[in-house]
């Protein structure tokens, strides 16, 4: 009770400071305040459009984020079998983490058009993240263990569920607490430069356009409104499949 009692004043705090320097500004154009953000997401909840475009933007980052998270575990645990595939899949890993998102995006929106855009820049921020924390996860797992499975010929599922599973586990979360996050930002950055119809990106572009800035902060509370429940869900699911090391 205290932990909630603390955080949420920490969270009024910094709501009440946001809301004095609207007021100190005065030029809603600039800057609008939280009162004024909460009345234009309630505004845009009413309508259809907008829980097309959540729905849509959901479910292509959602999409991105899915094939990345699979693809990463299965190169990860191959990459950790068979050393010489991640010596050749090392080049791809680097230039992915390198090369800038913006790159990414320009190259995606002529290659796949503006309907997969935010699934591909999804799943290339993602990747490499769940790749080497797959690849790190299992390098950790316990010698000894390993040495006693190989000394009892313990089966390879067993042995995988009992040894690999927990030392997996703290290090798949630890990405995921990251990429989560990242896949959103960037997912919705690309939107709103491809700007595919019935998306959250297109609205943004669409607010900026018209200086519509209570819809800019109201669309930008709803994608981090997205991305908590989006992490919520993944994490649960993680603790399901992970156990006890993912509660960690």
């Amino acid at each position: 009770m205290e932990t909630i009692v603390r955080r949420t004043g920490i969270v009024l705090f910094w709501l009440a400071l946001w809301q004095a320097v609207s007021w100190l500004v005065h030029r809603p154009v600039f800057l609008v305040g939280p009162w004024e953000t909460l009345l234009a997401l309630t505004r845009l909840a009413g309508r259809p459009a907008f829980w097309q475009a959540v729905c849509s933007s959901a479910a292509r980052i959602g999409t991105g984020f899915a094939l990345a998270f699979l693809l990463g575990i299965l190169c990860g645990s191959a990459a950790y079998a068979r050393p010489l595939f991640g010596e050749m899949l090392s080049p791809v890993i680097t230039l992915i983490k390198t090369i800038p998102v913006a790159s990414f995006v320009i190259l995606a929106l002529i290659w796949t058009g503006a309907d997969h855009l935010a699934s591909v820049i999804s799943f290339l921020v993602v990747f490499p993240m769940i790749y080497l924390n797959t690849r790190a996860g299992l390098e950790a797992a316990d010698p000894g263990l390993l040495e006693m499975a190989q000394v009892f010929r313990v089966r390879r599922l067993p042995k995988i569920w009992h040894i690999y599973r927990p030392a997996l586990a703290p290090f798949l979360l630890s990405a995921c607490r990251v990429a989560l996050g990242m896949c959103w930002k960037s997912g919705v950055a690309a939107e709103v430069i491809g700007t595919p119809d019935h998306s959250i990106g297109e609205k943004l572009y669409m607010a900026k356009i018209f200086f519509s800035t209570d819809e800019l902060f109201a669309w930008t509370a709803a994608v981090i409104l997205l991305s908590f429940l989006f992490e919520k869900l993944v994490f649960r699911l993680l603790r399901r499949v992970l156990g006890d090391g993912a509660a960690a």
